[in-house]
């Protein structure tokens, strides 16, 4: 069985470096392109899912935007199971802020430089849980291009998805501070865990994980 990683959007393939599947599973990484201008959820997702080879069984799993895309990819790519993890499955589980940028667009007005910028000051304040990995998340953040941060912020807000596939597997951490729980819809909670908790608590999530795709 293959099972593809979609990170999330200041991640890149080493946000899984601590989840361990054992040898019965070939895990391969989805590599994020730059979105274009004004680029749907759902485009973007069609996009990334060249990268997945459909003629062979195969599981989704998707952390925070991964997380959103592999919602999408579910609907036209039918893989044997999707796992989503620190994520939403439609606009009703993003936080308030996100849908208030859809009505009055203010992230339109933050330059791109600013916007990485932004999110290395942000993040170990709203995810303080980050500084278990902090070399880990700095360095991803870092090589996160600004169009790529800038273009998927705007994918995010302008997300359209109303309903989702009951049978997506919704992992989530009651300390999530980014995607709130209060607003999602979760199978499995992590006690403490974080919008990081697939790198911080990766150990932990593993076992979860395999009793998951093993079922």
């Amino acid at each position: 069985m293959v099972v593809y990683y979609i990170p999330g959007q200041g991640a890149d393939h080493r946000l899984f470096n601590n989840i361990d599947l054992g040898e019965n599973y070939d895990v391969r990484f989805v590599r994020y392109e730059i979105p274009k201008r004004g680029e749907k959820m759902e485009a973007y997702a069609r996009r990334l899912a060249t990268q997945i080879d459909t003629t062979q069984s195969f599981v989704l799993m998707g952390t925070s935007l991964g997380g959103m895309l592999a919602t999408e990819m579910n609907d036209f790519l039918k893989p044997e199971k999707t796992i989503i993890i620190s994520s939403a499955k439609c606009r009703k589980e993003l936080p308030q802020r996100y849908r208030f940028q859809r009505v009055v667009p203010l992230h339109k007005l933050v330059p791109k430089g600013m916007m990485k910028w932004g999110a290395k000051v942000m993040q170990p304040i709203v995810e303080p849980d980050r500084n278990k990995e902090k070399e880990t998340f700095k360095s991803m953040l870092e090589d996160k291009d600004k169009r790529f941060m800038k273009h998927s912020v705007n994918m995010i807000i302008n997300w359209k998805r109303e309903s989702y596939n009951e049978k997506i597997i919704h992992i989530h951490g009651d300390k999530d501070n980014t995607l709130p729980i209060k607003k999602v819809k979760y199978d499995f909670l992590i006690k403490d865990g974080s919008h990081m908790m697939t790198l911080t608590r990766g150990k932990d999530l593993s076992q979860l994980l395999l009793n998951i795709l093993e079922k």
